[in-house]
């Protein structure tokens, strides 16, 4: 995180937490190290700024994480609640600029609201499609002690159901589909190593005997040595990739 007035509140607890908090010369880099940490570890990063150019300079690792699908957790400073909308210095508004840059974001105007808003903002940021989730908190709402609890259960948001089940039909189907074609291709994506699925993908391949493409989030996801490997498609990919999937019948 870089801290700065608004967040600064945040900070102080810090000091006596066994978090360990690593000091980024620019928030634009501070979401781009929670975005290495959640990509090495399939563990939620956390990025801290301040209010107004901090919180705006996340933007840019905000949108990589949103359309790479990486879980982070954007905690931001605001001015007071009484002077949001009032053009107080360092204001931005933070909420309204980072809706098309997050999978989810919150405003808390009510500081007994905090455990629970972080702890679905985890449970969103890691469930479903991962993505970034942003926490907006304005200074007096960092400066309120409240009787802190830590939520337990199932978070359960209306709207919100992710099912990561596959239905046995479609599998069946998808199955069926793959092993009847002459020219099958798979095209593997970041999910499998989010759901560290690699050799699942292994093993599909080898007893489909179809050859196996990548995105550029599934890079390491099956080996370039393996005689099925076709590599990454796209502008930056190579010909045999691409050529394979323009040519399949099934993908």
């Amino acid at each position: 995180g870089h801290p700065g007035g608004a967040i600064l509140p945040a900070y102080d607890p810090l000091l006596d937490s066994s978090i360990r908090h690593i000091l980024a010369r620019h928030e634009q880099g501070a979401g781009h190290m929670a975005e290495g940490y959640a990509q090495a570890t399939g563990r939620v990063g956390v990025a801290i700024a301040t209010s107004g150019p901090g919180a705006t300079n996340l933007v840019t690792s905000l949108t990589n994480a949103h359309m790479d699908s990486v879980p982070i957790v954007a905690i931001t400073g605001q001015v007071p609640t009484h002077a949001i909308g009032n053009d107080a210095f360092q204001e931005a508004h933070t909420w309204g600029i980072s809706m098309p840059a997050t999978k989810h974001n919150y405003l808390v105007t009510d500081p007994a609201e905090v455990p629970d808003v972080i702890h679905e903002a985890f449970h969103l940021a890691s469930t479903g499609r991962p993505g970034p989730v942003l926490v907006d908190l304005p200074k007096d709402i960092l400066n309120t002690h409240i009787e802190w609890h830590d939520p337990t259960g199932q978070v359960d948001l209306p709207g919100y159901k992710p099912n990561m089940q596959g239905h046995p039909l479609q599998v069946r189907t998808a199955v069926d589909l793959l092993m009847a074609a002459e020219r099958p291709v798979i095209y593997a994506g970041g999910g499998i190593i989010a759901a560290g699925a690699p050799p699942e993908l292994l093993r599909l391949a080898e007893a489909s005997q179809a050859p196996v493409t990548t995105t550029l989030m599934a890079r390491g996801a099956f080996p370039d040595n393996h005689p099925l490997a076709l590599g990454m498609p796209g502008m930056h990919g190579l010909y045999a990739a691409i050529t394979a999937l323009q040519k399949a019948d099934v993908i």
